[in-house]
């Protein structure tokens, strides 16, 4: 790819680290399907970092991730509340109702985050035998709108999802992103605020592949190993995820990875709010940019740069940037799109 992508954080290459960890693990031979020592090592490793006692496992997907998480808790008459915006809603072709055959309950949300009062409404009539049952609440941190739940906010949630005889679930696609944002811990995200099940990505942040599933409740998913073969999760050669995961980790990659597409975020935030005719829409919190351009720009800039229409009728685009955007790229960028704004400016 020749041009410089704000398309996605998928859009980034492999993490020289992560590409030598990939390399490293090349040679010679090893058990297959999760039984080789170096995988053993590293899940025990991701165990410790979400504060133990609980279960953890390499798939290979964000949405293989997702999948697994909701439906190792869940029955096919369950139902999940979750954002309108929600990945699990609009991204992914249906996969949890498919695998889980159960009930997504999309919530209309202001900036892709839950609360118990958007939640209680729906819960009128939860226990009548003619409904699907709510039981899980699914959340993203950071949100689809680049927005962050605080750790408040999180352990309301899961506050409120225990009283009422339900499981939270955390999409954590972007966990690093939100660890890096809020300044703490993966465990003080997830195990401390009393989260049941999450995942843990690693595609967005620098890996060629791989998200790990960490369980805080694992006498209920003592059947996540079967699910996962089900759903073509299990990597047969899994050394090769848990390479990725063990540079990912070593000497925090996985924080130093995320701060880098943060702050790429924050400077391009900054430099877009400079021009009058641009309307940054959301708080940028992590690596999502979300503004409001003229119409008339939009595709010829895109002809340089990659990016998203997130909002047509608004000319609300997405612009995401990832370990590998530099200031060269933004300021390249902010210098087409002044360019741009003068071509097309009716006074020109």
């Amino acid at each position: 790819m020749d041009s410089v992508s704000f398309g996605s954080d998928n859009h980034s290459g492999i993490h020289p680290q992560v590409l030598a960890a990939i390399q490293k693990a090349n040679e010679g031979f090893c058990p297959a399907y999760g039984d080789d020592p170096l995988t053993v090592s590293v899940l025990n490793e991701i165990k410790e970092l979400f504060g133990g006692n609980c279960d953890a496992w390499f798939v290979i997907t964000g949405t293989g991730a997702n999948i697994l998480c909701l439906q190792a808790v869940m029955h096919s008459y369950n139902a999940i509340f979750c954002p309108q915006s929600a990945h699990i809603n609009t991204d992914e072709c249906g996969a949890v109702q498919k695998f889980t055959q159960g009930r997504l309950l999309p919530i209309e949300t202001a900036e892709g985050k839950l609360t118990p009062e958007l939640i209680a409404p729906h819960l009128l009539g939860n226990r009548d035998q003619h409904h699907s049952q709510a039981k899980i609440i699914s959340l993203s941190q950071s949100t689809e709108y680049g927005t962050l739940y605080t750790l408040q906010e999180l352990q309301r949630l899961a506050d409120f999802a225990h009283q009422n005889n339900m499981f939270l679930h955390i999409d954590g696609a972007r966990l690093a992103n939100a660890a890096a944002a809020l300044n703490c811990s993966l465990k003080d995200m997830t195990k401390d605020i009393s989260a049941d099940i999450v995942s843990f990505g690693g595609t967005k942040n620098g890996l060629l592949c791989g998200e790990a599933i960490i369980s805080f409740r694992p006498e209920l998913t003592s059947a996540m190993r079967f699910y996962r073969k089900q759903a073509s999760q299990l990597l047969s050669k899994m050394r090769f995820i848990a390479a990725q995961f063990q540079a990912y980790l070593e000497d925090d990659l996985y924080l130093k990875n995320a701060r880098t597409a943060n702050a790429m975020a924050k400077l391009l935030a900054e430099r877009l709010r400079e021009i009058p005719e641009l309307i940054v829409t959301q708080e940028v919190a992590v690596n999502s940019v979300f503004v409001i351009l003229p119409r008339q720009i939009i595709e010829p800039l895109q002809q340089k740069y990659h990016f998203y229409t997130w909002n047509e009728a608004l000319n609300e685009v997405r612009l995401m940037c990832s370990f590998n955007t530099t200031e060269t790229h933004i300021e390249s960028f902010i210098q087409d799109l002044k360019a741009l704004l003068i071509a097309t400016s009716p006074h020109c």
